[in-house]
């Protein structure tokens, strides 16, 4: 079972499709699309009539880039919140590594914490479970915004899942329960293209762990790197990553397309209930 906010969901076959929602003018994908508020409301509507279950709002992207200061980020994502949160009656994810970005997140009405620095600030586990949020713990080598372009690995599987436990484990202590703690395996983040497709394959060994895990391929580096693909030629190996991480074990699915996405989950849970 999985928690966001006041909804549980039974994820023994279905998943669930984030939508991801960029408050960056600099985001790998959309290049500053979106970074317009009313193109950011108009792709929200999209992504919820398109079948989006819940929606995740950054305002720094995961690469290196301009610094963003904290407020800068407060002014990009907790106003777009509040206003998402009055529209639609979608959970919220809030993609932020700053504890103090979740916790005016949470006030404003996200109920997910997505962090990709794998709760480096010492606050972010606090402030989750007073808001009762669930949270998103990430593998990372470095850290946000550093460049790790020779990244190694003795076991790439091992590494990461001594380190996902090890934060459900911070988070436990913590006092979040383990039906609000999510597990991400980092694709491109401090690994290589092989690395990133070894981590997908193993997704049944890191569903195995014992949380829900969240499949993060969409448009990925990776997959251009290994199928020399440009970010717009993405879409079908973004597909077939998705179906692969489902039918490992993958329940949640962070993608652009979520049409596509969602229709590849309905379509694999058709399958696993049917066995």
């Amino acid at each position: 079972m999985l928690r966001l906010g006041a909804r549980t969901y039974d994820i023994t076959s279905r998943s669930l499709v984030m939508g991801i929602l960029n408050r960056t003018p600099d985001s790998f994908y959309d290049r500053g699309r979106y970074w317009d508020l009313d193109q950011f409301f108009r792709l929200a509507e999209r992504l919820v009539a398109d079948g989006a279950d819940l929606l995740d709002i950054g305002g720094v992207k995961a690469g290196p880039g301009p610094e963003v200061t904290e407020p800068e980020e407060m002014d990009r994502v907790v106003p777009a919140i509040e206003a998402l949160h009055a529209r639609f009656d979608t959970p919220l994810s809030v993609d932020t590594w700053r504890a103090s970005v979740a916790r005016e997140a949470y006030r404003a009405g996200a109920v997910v914490g997505n962090d990709i620095s794998g709760f480096a600030d010492p606050d972010y586990l606090p402030a989750a479970a007073q808001a009762g949020a669930t949270v998103v713990a990430t593998h990372i080598r470095l850290g946000p915004r550093i460049a790790d372009p020779d990244p190694h690995y003795d076991d790439v599987v091992s590494a990461v899942s001594e380190f996902l436990l090890e934060r459900a484990a911070r988070a436990r202590a913590a006092g979040i329960g383990a039906d609000r703690i999510v597990l991400d395996a980092g694709l491109d983040l401090g690994k290589t293209a092989e690395q990133s497709l070894e981590l997908l394959r193993a997704s049944g060994r890191l569903a195995a762990l014992g949380f829900a895990l969240l499949l993060s391929a969409s448009n990925k580096t990776f997959l251009g790197q290994m199928f020399d693909l440009e970010v717009g030629e993405r879409a079908e190996a973004t597909m077939a990553a998705h179906s692969l991480g489902l039918a490992l074990g993958c329940r949640i699915l962070r993608a652009h397309d979520v049409r596509g996405a969602r229709r590849t989950a309905d379509a694999l849970a058709a399958v696993l209930e049917a066995a």
